[in-house]
């Protein structure tokens, strides 16, 4: 970890953030781990993403079976409901603020998650579309109950950047279709990447990532 790399407690949250150099403002990517990751899982992705960006990765709220941490408490169905994430979105958002951050730029707000975490991702985007610039779910896959959400336009024009693997084992790429489909007909503009790989990132899928953000205002 740099020196401009630290972790952080606010408001019960434990947090891994990278600043940038300068004063800022800089915008903001909020990484999102998986089912029994923690703050240091997502750190994996920065070397793909704008290193002028203030990087805020937080632990989730609770325990996960076994080890690690999870958006959610511990439910019987495989897979959540969006009504699953709201006591973790609610419990979020406020802080992610210059009141807590002074040298972000929340206004310029980038969503990356993996598998657990791009459902949390794209539930705070579907939630909160206001607050979100970009969005970027990598092996995940959308909450039960999303589509009564998403009418058209709710997410005009968002950039969305979706990858999976075809031999994904914990989930099915079908999800990762679904959510291409569900996700453009709400509006937003979706850059797939599929790869013959199991449940994590392909490095064509990487270079996908890094591509996506070049495009975005996060890579101004």
């Amino acid at each position: 970890m740099s020196n401009a790399d630290h972790e952080i407690s606010i408001g019960g949250w434990v947090m891994r953030v990278h600043q940038p150099e300068g004063t800022g403002p800089f915008p903001v990517i909020l990484l999102l781990h998986g089912w029994t990751g923690d703050e240091r899982s997502m750190w994996v992705f920065s070397p793909r993403l704008p290193r002028n960006a203030l990087m805020i990765a937080p632990r989730g709220l609770f325990k996960a079976a076994g080890a690690g941490y999870s958006w959610y408490p511990e439910i019987s169905k495989r897979w959540p409901w969006m009504a699953d994430f709201q006591r973790a979105v609610e419990r979020l958002l406020p802080v992610l603020s210059e009141k807590y951050f002074p040298s972000g730029d929340f206004s310029n707000l980038h969503l990356v998650g993996c598998s657990q975490g791009a459902a949390f991702a794209y539930s705070i985007a579907i939630m909160h579309s206001e607050l979100v610039t970009s969005l970027a779910g990598l092996s995940g896959f959308l909450a039960d109950g999303a589509s009564d959400w998403l009418r058209p336009t709710r997410l005009q024009g968002m950039p969305v950047f979706i990858a999976h693997g075809t031999q994904d084992k914990l989930v099915p790429v079908e999800k990762a279709r679904q959510s291409v489909a569900d996700l453009e007909r709400a509006g937003a503009s979706v850059t797939y990447c599929e790869d013959d790989v199991g449940h994590k990132l392909s490095i064509k899928c990487f270079h996908g990532l890094e591509a996506f953000f070049q495009k975005t205002a996060c890579s101004g």
